[in-house]
């Protein structure tokens, strides 16, 4: 794990040969540009629609039936088809509702039959009224002063229509009258009928749009990277008919433009980073963890000079999520999933990336599943083989809170090792020293309390007097020139000893651990509990029952540990670990080079 070094590279040149030489540059690719010159607030040529077209690609890339792609772009109109295409997708969008709504008002109307509602002349001023009324609730009629037939019933209810000049009062009825509506049953069917060729004559046109696919990418890719090659003119510096590009650039690749600038005659000048600099931030991973790249720029991008916390991330996560799923038959469900997805995610770089920290957490839920024990929420039998490699009762209270405790305090040791080795060899190290033997210490003297332990109780009792008097001394940066500073370091040193409190409730923080775990767990039993009531209540459809209410009940609670692994995995590692051992935020490095297909 590290953030690559980088060189910050000048190149001089004529300025008549500035648009070749960025040209150049952007097809050799890995420069991260650096604006020596306030850019105009102005699109530089990007597509009118660069929004629009990345969408029309992404709902012609969604067809399930491509068509052969066409390579001649002599009748080829990118903002064209983009219209066409967008139209196409709001169109099917409205369609579909349509549908959606006939297929409802059919599914309502279906009841009472295939009927044209007479005008009210032809009924003498009386008009039909509509019930759906439960059957339990039909003996409240045959008291009613209404004039009214059922039409049509099934096994839940009747459906009554009443004659009245006017609709029926509400208390009079058992329930609230039902709209049909005045458009008949036939009438409905149709206008859905020609809704629905109407949607299969737009798939057919979507179909045959995708054959531009292949070059709206590489039209799009090549109005982009002129984008970028005509921004990247605004921020070089430009006097007396020289040109001069600064940027950022990976200390391995230096060579290579050294010999770019040999051959194209620039003067070139290739320094490390100034003091004041602040350099963009490129993260360089082994290629099954850099998964935890990914993370770790979603929420926040490491500085420069900070360190990259990718790793750690990648299994920490991945240990927090089993914790929380604490199910070794949910975990194999999850690893079923991956595998069917394994191919699709392979078509990516973050896809693959992606597809490593999720084996990775199926494998580390499914080996913490099987040592405590749960089989969707079910226990096995002591004589079972597998109950022998349970090890850990997640139903013990005390020694699952303590186990969670020493995650936490673990995971803020951990980082606070790290800042110190970052600070090392400034004084200042020796501060997150002390937090590491205070956390250290107070988990020790805790566990004292619990266990009756002495020895634990005299460690738990030095490690904090030690890591105190470490804060006190070393957690200020000001220097001793005269005895006044004594002071003031000794102030500085009071003052961050108030963060025991913040350390206090990071590590109560990781308590969520066990207890998401053990609602999962109990969710789990309850679904089975509730199935085995139903099964027993109800001889014979009672079968059918419970099978719905495990497949209901146990697709619910993987949802719901899936959303709490998810959220709750990430924010022990982004709030509670990222605040003992990353502060600065910085950027990502965006290299100038060319996108997309070639």
């Amino acid at each position: 794990m590290a953030i690559v070094k980088l060189k910050k590279i000048t190149f001089c040149g004529m300025l008549s040969d500035k648009r070749r030489i960025l040209e150049q540059v952007q097809a050799l690719g890995g420069l991260h540009l650096i604006p020596l010159a306030e850019p105009p607030g102005q699109e530089f040529g990007a597509p009118k629609n660069t929004e629009g077209v990345v969408e029309a690609l992404k709902y012609l890339n969604a067809c399930a039936n491509k068509r052969h792609q066409i390579k001649d772009a002599t009748r080829f109109d990118l903002e064209r088809i983009t219209e066409e295409v967008l139209a196409i997708k709001a169109k099917v969008r409205e369609l579909t509702d349509i549908y959606d709504a006939l297929s409802k008002r059919i599914d309502e109307v279906e009841p009472w039959g295939d009927f044209q509602l007479p005008e009210t002349a032809q009924l003498a001023g009386y008009r039909l009224w509509f019930y759906i009324i439960p059957k339990r609730m039909m003996k409240k009629l045959e008291d009613c002063d209404w004039v009214w037939q059922t039409v049509y019933q099934n096994n839940l209810y009747c459906y009554v229509v009443v004659v009245a000049e006017s609709e029926p009062p509400e208390n009079s009825m058992p329930v609230a009258r039902t709209h049909t509506g005045s458009i008949p049953l036939s009438t409905l069917k149709t206008q859905r009928s020609q809704v629905e060729l109407t949607l299969e004559d737009l798939q057919a046109e979507r179909e045959s749009l995708t054959r531009w696919i292949t070059l709206m990418t590489v039209h799009f890719s090549e109005a982009l990277d002129q984008a970028d090659l005509a921004k990247a003119q605004t921020i070089t510096r430009d006097e007396a008919g020289v040109f001069a590009l600064q940027g950022w650039l990976p200390e391995a690749h230096t060579e290579k433009f050294l010999r770019f600038a040999e051959h194209h005659g620039l003067a070139v000048l290739v320094e490390d980073p100034d003091p004041g600099d602040n350099p963009p931030t490129l993260l360089d991973n082994p290629r099954q963890l850099a998964g935890g790249e990914d993370i770790v720029n979603f929420y926040q991008t490491p500085n420069y000079y900070g360190w990259d916390p990718s790793i750690v991330v990648f299994f920490s996560f991945s240990v927090f999520f089993a914790m929380i799923l604490s199910d070794a038959g949910y975990a194999a469900v999850f690893g079923l999933i991956l595998m069917f997805k394994w191919r699709s995610l392979g078509q990516s770089l973050k896809g693959r990336r992606l597809r490593v920290l999720a084996a990775n957490t199926v494998v580390i839920s499914l080996v913490w599943g099987v040592i405590s024990g749960g089989y969707f929420g079910y226990s096995p039998p002591e004589e079972r083989l597998v109950s022998a490699l349970k090890i850990i009762d997640i139903n013990d209270f005390d020694g699952m809170m303590r186990l969670s405790i020493a995650v936490g305090v673990g995971h803020i040791a951990l980082a606070n090792a790290i800042r110190a080795y970052r600070r090392y060899p400034s004084l200042t190290a020796l501060a997150s020293i002390g937090w590491l033997l205070a956390v250290v210490g107070g988990f020790c003297f805790w566990l004292s309390a619990t266990t009756d332990n002495d020895g634990l109780r005299q460690v738990g009792i030095i490690l904090p007097a030690t890591g105190g008097v470490l804060l006190l001394l070393f957690s200020s940066e000001r220097g001793l020139k005269r005895w006044s500073d004594l002071f003031w370091r000794l102030l500085d040193g009071v003052k961050s000893l108030i963060g025991i409190t913040q350390l206090f409730g990071d590590v109560l923080s990781y308590m969520r651990l066990f207890a998401l775990g053990l609602a999962s767990a109990s969710l789990a039993l309850t679904f089975n509990q509730l199935a085995v009531q139903v099964y027993h209540a109800l001889p014979g459809p009672g079968l059918l029952f419970s099978i719905l209410i495990l497949i209901v009940g146990h697709v619910l609670n993987l949802m719901l540990c899936l959303m709490s692994g998810l959220v709750h995995g990430l924010r022990l590692n982004f709030i509670e670990f990222y605040n003992w051992s990353v502060s600065d935020e910085g950027y990502p490095f965006k290299a100038f080079s060319k996108k997309g297909v070639r």
